[in-house]
């Protein structure tokens, strides 16, 4: 037979605990046995209120040394069985837990939301793989018969460089913001001025945090005296929109002005190349599209196959583009009208390796891709963004000793001593010649890297230590392989640097 469990005993005394006894029941919280005696003649009986009280069981232990002591005495000062005062709940870490039980069960297809855009359909039929960006199913590169990502992304940068190209860009973050403080809203968000936009037209910006590091960019379109719509990264419109709301609700509350989301409810198709004013001009008759009645980063309303639109005179390639946005119930049937009415003009759907090619041509950065939390604006050679005489959020963390100190890292352009030579991405960059000193110190690191169809040379965009000082100047790259490639310092600017091939 079994022995009884014995009763629970303090070795000094039967007497009630001395707080002086000292007799320790949870080693991690530092709970003792007067700690239990004393929740209870504070009224607490429930034994998770005692776990509460004291801190009993908190520990990542989660009570395995001291939580069965600890109810023992709470059950001799309740005068009660133990088994009536009961348990806590023990949770993990209290046993080992594995890494796919934090990972969860794969259910394919429905292990993550998939959201996908109004011409999801055509591109699948087109047989473009897709991408995840922000759970959206981005089309990544729209192959022909035979081609890879190589041959296909080569054919579509030179399809929009020399032609058109057409991309679904529907995924873009687009916020509604309406009232008589929305310009007031924006001027404080972003670095440059907004007062003064004037209706119809649309200006570029820089969002800062509270550090002053590059929060996000976008375009934004002033539709109304008192109603701007502002896009974003398509993996960061839930997080400006959460960080809009943030400020108007705790700090300025006495704004009047109101945000929505509207991300969804609209299609935004990219018609970008020489010839797009041509595809557009078949498609839509009531408006002026000559570059003197619609220059570019301005907007107009009108009609694009029919359906309600909003047109913009918007670039992300360098190339003369309009962006197309209608309300998505149609998106589908316009996205179909748009190659069709462009067919005579060999239109290229395109997808999103392409646009990263096309933007890194140009010098574009991407949010999180060439940023990474700790990049200013003057960091990235935008420091003419960064007004002088108004207030902004992150102004002032621009000024602090670190932020506007020397020995920064800097976005520049690599290019490789060997042309055909492709950067990996997160390449360490070091001193040319410096394989001698162990560690060698790092000078930055590699953001975007591409091979260039246009240049026909490969291109890269990198972070480095005070880059900007450093044009012309030779680095190194160690890579995994073994190799170290040699590169010059550039401008990030590749291609039309003076920007000419997008006001035309």
């Amino acid at each position: 037979m079994a022995e009884p469990i014995a009763a629970f005993w303090i070795a000094e005394t039967g007497e009630p605990v001395s707080r002086r006894a000292k007799a320790f029941i949870d080693y991690q919280n530092d709970v003792g046995a007067a700690d239990i005696e004393l929740a209870v003649r504070e009224g607490f009986e429930s034994i998770e209120h005692i776990k509460r009280y004291t801190a009993m069981g908190f520990g990542t232990d989660q009570g395995k040394l001291g939580n069965i002591n600890g109810m023992a005495l709470a059950a001799r000062a309740l005068n009660k069985p133990i088994n009536q005062v009961g348990t806590t709940t023990f949770r993990p870490n209290y046993v080992p837990i594995t890494f796919g039980t934090f990972a969860g069960v794969d259910r394919g297809d429905l292990f993550d939301p998939a959201r996908h855009t109004s011409p999801h359909p055509h591109h699948v039929a087109s047989g473009a793989p897709f991408e995840d960006v922000g759970q959206w199913k981005r089309p990544w590169y729209f192959p022909k018969p035979g081609e890879d990502i190589h041959q296909a992304v080569h054919r579509e940068v030179l399809a929009v460089r020399e032609g058109v190209g057409i991309m679904d860009a529907s995924t873009l973050g687009k916020i509604d913001i309406q009232g008589p403080d929305a310009a007031k809203l924006l001027n404080w968000m972003y670095t440059n001025p907004w007062l003064k936009l004037e209706v119809g037209k649309a200006r570029y910006g820089l969002m800062l945090d509270e550090n002053g590091m590059v929060f996000d960019d976008g375009v934004t379109v002033r539709l109304g005296a008192e109603r701007f719509l502002m896009t974003t990264t398509s993996g960061g419109a839930a997080r400006v929109l959460g960080w809009m709301e943030r400020w108007v609700q705790t700090e300025w509350p006495d704004m009047r002005v109101y945000m929505t989301s509207v991300t969804e409810q609209w299609s935004t198709f990219g018609l970008v190349g020489p010839k797009a004013r041509a595809v557009l001009e078949k498609v839509c008759k009531d408006v002026d599209l000559s570059l003197a009645a619609f220059p570019f980063m301005s907007y107009r309303e009108g009609t694009v196959c029919g359906v309600a639109a909003r047109i913009m005179r918007i670039s992300f390639s360098g190339e003369l583009s309009f962006e197309v946005n209608v309300p998505s119930h149609y998106g589908a049937s316009v996205w179909a009208a748009l190659m069709q009415a462009g067919a005579e003009f060999n239109i290229t759907p395109y997808g999103t390796e392409t646009m990263h090619v096309l933007r890194a041509e140009k010098g574009y950065i991407i949010v999180g891709q060439d940023t990474d939390g700790s990049v200013t604006p003057h960091d990235l050679g935008m420091g003419g963004m960064v007004s002088t005489t108004k207030d902004f959020l992150g102004r002032r963390s621009l000024t602090r000793s670190h932020t506007a100190g020397p020995n920064r890292k800097q976005l520049v352009g690599l290019l490789t001593d060997e042309p055909a030579t492709v950067l990996p991405e997160g390449a360490q960059i070091t001193e040319a010649g410096a394989t001698t000193v162990t560690p060698v110190p790092m000078l930055g690191h590699v953001t975007s890297s591409y091979f260039s169809p246009t240049l026909k040379r490969s291109i890269a965009m990198a972070l480095v230590r005070n880059g900007h000082q450093r044009m012309g100047q030779k680095v190194q790259l160690p890579l995994v392989d073994g190799r170290v490639v040699s590169a010059t310092v550039a401008s990030p600017v590749f291609y039309d640097p003076e920007g000419k091939r997008h006001h035309v």
